[in-house]
């Protein structure tokens, strides 16, 4: 009787993403490399991939960050037909800190882990690049960007001012301020007539960057609306805490369950028991960006609008009522919070997949 034909060995190709170059090494189910290219983004770089990869058939690509950095990657590989695994960043160092090479760091060094954790974890997705929440990426990191820049410029102001007015100016420096301060100002002495014009520039500076802004603001809103997403009906959440929500969390169906997604947020308390004694400790890893979207969502809910009656602001009077600092009862309020937006996002899905009429 003929032999019967052994399964092929299942082989990663597994690629570290950078802006300027993609890394690929080819690992085996034995947790071993085969062979390694590095290659420029570009089309040229691409299809040196796709041949390096052809030597091994039914080769599982995975991609650390491929909604992310990777994302370039795998938009054409979707297209192309080819499913990419998305490895986390976090999982991928956490196997490179474990190997014998003691943590060395190198992009080929940073491809065995990606390979060696898409070989041995488990529940990893299979990556999806939304269009939408690609394109509120852009928009939420391109509105942060200017916001960054406003504030330095601002605190340059600021900081001028200071030395030009006697009393200084405060907190919340804003652009009407700072020019009818400046009216104000007419020094005769060389530097101070130096720090006025400098100050005149930086104001103009600010204006333009507010228009900016504010441009920024109204696509984002238009973004947000058309996405057709239900989070704006949340008390504390705006368009813009939305959109990053939303760009942030990515594929909400990539979590299996609303504590992963509160894990993912950063506000799932880490459990640190030892023999009998049981306790948790706060969370410091998580995406600090949807980490701080649940805070400024928990702050509307529990401070800013005290006076009304809201099912968050009951809650953190609760948790205060039994004892907990502010501090703490934030922390169990933006855990409830994460689960409201889960089920939020998760209701939005399914509502997306209902036949239409």
């Amino acid at each position: 009787m003929p032999a019967a034909a052994s399964t092929p060995p299942r082989v990663v190709i597994a690629i570290d993403p950078h802006k300027a170059s993609w890394t690929a090494v080819a690992v085996d189910n034995r947790l071993q490399p085969l062979a390694a290219i590095r290659v420029e983004v570009n089309r040229d770089g691409y299809r040196q991939l796709r041949r390096f990869a052809g030597r091994w058939s039914h080769a599982v690509w995975a991609v650390e960050g491929a909604t992310g950095l990777g994302a370039t990657l795998t938009s054409r590989l979707a297209a192309d037909g080819v499913d990419v695994v998305d490895v986390p960043a976090k999982l991928a160092r956490r196997v490179r800190m474990l190997s014998t090479g003691h943590g060395r760091k190198t992009d080929q060094a940073d491809a065995l882990s990606v390979g060696i954790a898409a070989h041995t974890a488990a529940r990893l997705n299979t990556a999806v690049v939304d269009e939408t929440i690609a394109a509120l990426r852009c928009l939420t990191e391109h509105r942060d960007d200017l916001v960054r820049g406003r504030t330095q410029i601002v605190n340059r102001l600021h900081a001028l001012l200071a030395q030009l007015i006697p009393a200084g100016l405060p907190r919340g420096l804003t652009a009407d301020n700072a020019a009818a301060a400046l009216r104000g100002i007419r020094p005769r002495a060389v530097s101070a007539r130096t720090m006025r014009q400098v100050a005149v520039e930086l104001l103009q500076e600010v204006r333009r960057l507010d228009r900016r802004i504010d441009e920024a603001t109204a696509t984002l809103s238009a973004a947000v609306a058309a996405s057709g997403t239900t989070l704006t009906d949340l008390h504390g959440i705006g368009d813009v805490t939305a959109a990053k929500i939303l760009a942030r969390a990515g594929a909400v169906n990539r979590f299996r369950s609303q504590a992963a997604f509160a894990s993912y947020c950063g506000v799932a308390p880490i459990e640190v028991s030892s023999g009998d004694i049981q306790r948790h400790r706060l969370s410091r890893a998580g995406d600090r960006q949807l980490n701080y979207a649940l805070h400024v969502m928990a702050m509307a809910m529990a401070m800013a609008q005290i006076k009304r009656a809201t099912p968050g602001r009951d809650y953190y009077q609760h948790k205060r009522a039994a004892g907990k600092t502010h501090k703490e009862a934030m922390r169990c309020l933006k855990r409830r919070l994460s689960d409201v937006v889960y089920r939020t996002m998760i209701k939005d899905t399914e509502t997306s997949l209902l036949p239409a009429g």
